[in-house]
């Protein structure tokens, strides 16, 4: 039995599929994607915003193929990129099959949307054939005419059958690799579609509040959409969507499932909002602790609190505190226990080699326990 049972989250069983190396459902990690703005014809511009989304922790990125001259530049793309790369071929078939031949893990595809079921049949033949996952993505911007009809407007209903609609072709094709989202930039219609589809399918779900706005609104949006289906135990892999770079969609989506303790990676940092009684500048250091232990990808924790009121319990719970204290001398705090004072200049250093010190012993006993286990 937990020890924190309010802290537990029962996650949705669903069947499990690949997108490229990623496993999606099926009790796999929850995966973080982004997508690219660049053209994609333009080759070295996409790979190095693939890339940069990559090392801030995408596990899977998008790039658009709306052209012939995209599915082009896709088969040197993903020569070069270390991550998978889903292909949105925006409703052409053509665009679908080559995107599959030239490399795609996944394709971004409404099957009702592509024309006849021979194309259909084609398309699904080149996933097959090349080893490509599918996402089904409704969007409650672009519902079919004849659901707008029956339901008069876009609703959870409307939205859960168009994906059933889809998944039914896919699957009268003998075609299974794929996900399904249900998007929406209203939070309450998003949550609803995701909450009736969970329940109606086994289908890994693609989370996301789509046109969620810019990087602040954009993030709190997200967060309370995703938030409330996450703590539920519902999404296999997500993507915030921002007007904003494709790196801080990654790492909005992070710290996600970081707060939900349902995926770590990197610094956390607990860190007060700072009041008269710090002993030095809490909102200072804690942004520039955040830029300095950026590289770090080990999910260690840190409590930055600027007196000792909460200090102590704060530094409690993680890997490494930093207490304010008096006459410009602080205390640091080493796995729950107060260890050294530390004086106000040097703390910025200090902290940093103290967190890289930490991550390198824990990939040490990861590297070590995985030895034994072999």
């Amino acid at each position: 039995m937990s020890l924190r049972p309010y802290r537990d989250i029962d996650r949705r069983v669903s069947r499990q599929i690949k997108v490229g190396s990623v496993l999606v459902g099926g009790g796999a990690p929850i995966s973080v994607q982004t997508m690219t703005n660049t053209l994609t014809h333009d080759v070295a511009a996409t790979v190095n915003q693939v890339e940069a989304a990559a090392r801030a922790g995408a596990d899977i990125v998008r790039v658009s193929c709306p052209d012939e001259e995209s599915t082009a530049g896709l088969k040197h793309i993903v020569k070069q990129v270390s991550v998978p790369i889903v292909a949105d071929i925006h409703f052409h078939y053509k665009r679908a099959i080559e995107a599959a031949q030239a490399g795609a893990a996944c394709l971004r595809i409404n099957p009702g949307n592509i024309g006849n079921a021979q194309r259909v049949k084609d398309v699904v033949q080149a996933a097959k054939d090349h080893g490509c996952s599918m996402r089904i993505g409704v969007n409650a911007g672009s519902l079919e005419k004849h659901l707008l009809e029956k339901y008069g407007e876009p609703c959870p209903a409307a939205m859960v059958e168009s994906a059933l609609e889809h998944a039914k072709i896919l699957e009268d094709n003998d075609f299974r690799e794929f996900k399904i989202s249900v998007k929406a930039s209203d939070v309450f219609l998003a949550v609803a579609a995701y909450t009736e589809l969970a329940a109606a399918c086994d289908y890994p779900l693609h989370l996301g509040i789509t046109e969620a706005g810019a990087l602040r609104a954009g993030t709190v949006k997200s967060a309370i959409g995703m938030g409330n289906l996450l703590w539920a135990g519902i999404g296999d892999t997500i993507r915030v969507s921002l007007s904003a770079d494709p790196v801080e969609e990654v790492k909005v989506g992070f710290d996600m499932l970081k707060s939900l303790d349902l995926r770590h990676r990197g610094v956390r940092i607990v860190s007060c909002p700072s009041c008269a009684r710090q002993g030095f500048n809490v909102i200072e250091t804690v942004q520039i602790l955040e830029q300095r232990l950026a590289h770090i990808a080990t999910p260690v924790s840190l409590s930055i609190i600027g007196c000792v009121v909460n200090g102590p319990g704060e530094a409690r719970e993680t890997d490494i505190g930093l207490t304010g204290g008096g006459n410009g001398s602080h205390k640091i705090y080493l796995n729950g226990v107060t260890d050294h004072n530390i004086r106000d200049e040097e703390k910025l250093d200090h902290i940093v080699k103290l967190v890289e010190k930490k991550a390198a012993e824990m990939e040490a006993a990861k590297s070590a326990a995985q030895a034994a286990a072999e």
